[in-house]
């Protein structure tokens, strides 16, 4: 299935939105952890292990959710294709793993942070509420990089499906002319 001109391309502007997006959101937890961390005072850990749930509870998951699935449908839509090259290959597994890590380590992590902070415990380090954010971050710059740079070349399947036009043939000689 090949997806038609327009709508490629408002699914190709809504994933690479969704993945700013998710960017973003992403550097605004390691801001809000970073002030969390060396302030060191109780209020100001406390306000940012806030702002850090609502960025988790109401921005991390959907925006990962969409990028996770329009960068599906990209893939399977277009002669791109999953898994024809390494690129976009190591791109989804890491989209997949850093979503899973959002939903099982992220939030729960911000959660009891924040309830333990709540309930006037000092508990939480605010070093346990920076190492997520930094981590995905690093993960959503490098991914970021190859999709602009796309390196590795494509994968055995890739190889096998690479439509190469017929090289021209010199009438005279019978020689290729490329």
């Amino acid at each position: 299935m090949k997806l038609q001109r327009r709508p490629r391309r408002a699914l190709l502007v809504v994933h690479v939105a969704a993945s700013a997006c998710w960017l973003g959101v992403t550097l605004g937890l390691v801001a809000l952890a970073v002030t969390a961390t060396s302030t060191g005072a109780g209020p100001a850990v406390e306000a940012s292990a806030r702002a850090m749930k609502l960025f988790a509870d109401w921005l991390v998951i959907p925006l990962a959710l969409l990028t996770l699935l329009s960068g599906l449908a990209l893939s399977l839509g277009t002669p791109w294709g999953l898994a024809r090259h390494r690129w976009i290959y190591v791109k989804f597994w890491l989209t997949l793993a850093t979503t899973a890590a959002s939903v099982l380590a992220l939030r729960p992590g911000v959660d009891e942070a924040v309830r333990t902070l709540s309930a006037g415990g000092s508990s939480t380090r605010p070093i346990d509420l920076l190492a997520g954010p930094v981590v995905s971050l690093v993960a959503y710059v490098f991914m970021t990089a190859i999709s602009v740079l796309k390196p590795w070349g494509p994968t055995r399947r890739g190889r096998k499906h690479r439509v190469t036009a017929p090289k021209a043939v010199d009438a005279t000689g019978l020689r290729p002319t490329a």
